[in-house]
């Protein structure tokens, strides 16, 4: 099993892997895999923006939507996927923090991100107010998501 921390992200292409984050709070989780060539990725990033802290972006890229959205685009096609295979989905963005709204904010960036690119999200679990964590499994494809109980995507 390969864990993912906050603020990083994960890409593998072995089939035999589970890739999983805990927490998702307002953090977003993004998987992304590509059945045929049998490579997946997961993302948990924190926070919508790089432009809030651009030294922070810098250093570690996965911390902001973003840029840590391309990053995981740029690896799962490093390690083999193609844009025609993708399926894309999306858990968190819970609304614990409702003056800053960064649950919400986070669902907004990443829409607009897969927008202006042309993907589309093929299943998500967001907003609300519960904490999530997000699985992956890379020889099937398999995502699923545990609350309180554990749900298909």
């Amino acid at each position: 099993m390969l864990v993912v921390g906050v603020a990083d992200m994960k890409v593998s292409g072995n089939s035999e892997d589970v890739i999983v984050t805990y927490a998702l709070g307002s953090c977003l989780g993004v998987v992304v895999h590509d059945m045929q060539a049998q490579v997946g990725g997961l993302l948990h990033a924190m926070l919508p923006h790089a432009e809030i802290n651009p030294e922070k972006a810098k250093a570690n890229p996965a911390m902001f939507i973003d840029t840590g959205v391309p990053l995981l685009f740029q690896a799962v096609y490093a390690a083999g996927a193609t844009k025609k295979n993708l399926k894309i989905y999306i858990a968190g963005g819970a609304g614990n923090d409702n003056f800053f709204a960064i649950g919400e904010r986070n669902i907004i960036a990443i829409r607009k991100i897969f927008w202006k690119n042309g993907y589309v999200i093929s299943g998500q679990e967001v907003g609300g107010t519960i904490a999530r964590t997000m699985h992956l499994e890379i020889n099937t494809g398999k995502i699923w998501i545990k609350t309180t109980e554990t749900r298909d995507c």
